[in-house]
């Protein structure tokens, strides 16, 4: 008895990567979907996938295991036309299945994603969202299209492609993941919020919640940092400032290390910087003054001074300004104005009037995009985690944008739901998704899976900076509303030497 009680256990753990198809992978062609079609199945051998040229995202697909490539075009509406692709290893399967998110206006599979996803043993699935191209044009005329985009696609894909994987493997997942950064971030609380069976664990960095009130916001700023020839700060004085905003607050987190734990916690005063006799490139002009205070400050609207939304900068981002602050909006907030609330591809932003025109933004997508509801309940009455993620120095999609709804979850649901439900880690120093002097490098699915395993939410996650591929820095990333301190003794480069404390 002992004998097979230990057989048994052997393949309990070792029946995942011991698993053979059960529908060879180009038997799935013969597949019939509900609301669509499988376009192609076949075995892509280990190293040979090569994406579509100019694919966004970087990986290495030379180590890539042999996965059997599923493509299929998804049609819920006459008007829709969604690709979808489902990636399934014909080896080491996990059980699993893994939905991965997009970029900007989508418009495109994300190849390194599912490529990620495919190595770690998932399988996995991703959508170019209904449409081709990164731009937001497909939505004028096409209501349809932009229901896709914002939310029909990734439920769709998630449906279909659990069907497609438990064909091939002979049994369903046990577990689905959903994990994405920006508009996949976006896309993962979409799916918690109108979708809570398809997920079990969400995975969303740095989302772009509360859409078409950030894009108007992002353009309102814009058409103010350029309100005049001469406002805007010139890219030659980014550093100027960003110097001036380390000398006064780099030290307040008791490492002098180029990044701000909490740039909540700079009390910097642009007017230190201000000219006291004519321009020159180690001063600011009065107008410039007035317009780094206008970046760092919450959007208001201009008739009934009710807040639009939190500050889109935080003190660390000024070697990035030109994003938000250069001479044009950002073109993911751009399109979104233009093609959206104007469906004209010939209207520019100069013709931005924030009187008029941010009322017209906040109600032209009739809550497809903006849709941003912190009743979780449903979602995580099922047991579903929400791990979310956001860099303090992100220069795109407001930081303060994901402290606010979280902030929102808890007052809906009560406290209760944070660490069981719900956690936020702020990452210091990290650009929008990755990059930034700050330790960008970590691996939140793993973290959510370990929170689902073992019930506990984690309390810090390590994260690694790195600098021409090696580690040069550690750091634990902590939970909102906690920071990282030094300890004052060992090498503040090393995360063994710090602990999270409560933010002051």
């Amino acid at each position: 008895m002992r004998t097979i009680a230990g057989v048994l256990a052997f393949l309990a753990v070792s029946l995942p990567s011991m698993l053979v198809a059960a529908t060879p992978c180009a038997e799935l062609s013969n597949m019939r979907l509900s609301a669509g079609r499988i376009d192609s199945a076949k075995v892509i051998d280990k190293g040979a996938f090569q994406p579509p040229q100019n694919s966004p995202g970087t990986t290495t697909y030379e180590t890539l295991p042999a996965f059997c490539r599923v493509t299929a075009t998804l049609v819920p509406t006459p008007d829709s036309d969604i690709k979808i692709e489902v990636w399934l290893p014909t080896s080491g399967w996990n059980g699993k299945y893994q939905g991965v998110g997009n970029g900007g206006w989508a418009g495109t599979v994300s190849y390194a994603a599912l490529a990620r996803a495919v190595a770690d043993g998932y399988a996995a699935a991703s959508t170019d969202t209904g449409h081709v191209g990164p731009t937001a044009a497909f939505a004028v005329g096409h209501p349809e299209k932009l229901v896709d985009f914002g939310y029909r696609a990734i439920h769709e894909m998630t449906v279909h492609a659990k069907t497609i994987t438990e064909k091939f493997y002979g049994r369903p997942t046990s577990e689905a993941i959903f994990n994405g950064c920006s508009q996949g971030g976006r896309q993962g609380i979409t799916e918690a919020e109108r979708f809570p069976s398809d997920y079990d664990a969400i995975v969303a960095g740095a989302p772009g919640i509360y859409n078409m009130e950030i894009n108007v916001a992002r353009v309102a700023l814009n058409r103010f940092v350029n309100r005049t020839a001469t406002s805007a700060v010139p890219k030659e004085k980014y550093a100027l400032v960003h110097d001036a905003v380390l000398k006064a607050c780099d030290a307040n987190d008791g490492v002098v290390d180029g990044v701000l734990e909490n740039p909540l916690q700079c009390a910097f005063n642009p007017q230190t910087l201000a000219c006291k006799d004519a321009d020159g490139p180690s001063c600011l002009t009065h107008e410039q003054v007035e317009t780094v205070r206008a970046m760092y400050s919450p959007i208001a609207h201009p008739q009934s001074g009710k807040r639009l939304s939190p500050p889109l900068l935080q003190p660390g981002t000024e070697l990035a300004w030109n994003i938000l602050a250069g001479p044009k909006p950002v073109s993911t907030a751009f399109e979104g104005v233009r093609y959206i609330t104007f469906a004209d591809a010939t209207w520019d932003a100069t013709q931005f009037n924030p009187k008029t025109d941010i009322d017209k933004s906040l109600a032209a997508d009739h809550d497809v995009l903006s849709l941003t509801d912190p009743n979780l309940r449903p979602f995580f009455q099922r047991g579903g985690k929400l791990l979310m993620y956001h860099g303090w120095q992100d220069p795109q999609v407001p930081a303060q944008n994901t402290t606010r709804y979280f902030n929102e979850i808890v007052k809906t649901l009560g406290r209760e739901v944070v660490g069981t439900s719900v956690q936020l880690f702020m990452v210091p120093g990290m650009n929008h998704c990755s990059g930034g002097p700050g330790t960008d490098t970590f691996d939140m699915v793993r973290a959510i899976e370990q929170w689902r395993q073992s019930g506990q939410a984690p309390t810090h996650i390590v994260a690694a900076h790195r600098t021409n591929g090696a580690v040069d820095r550690t750091r634990p990333l902590c939970t909102y509303g906690q920071t990282a301190r030094w300890s004052g003794t060992g090498n503040s480069d090393e995360a063994a030497n710090f602990s999270c404390v409560a933010s002051r």
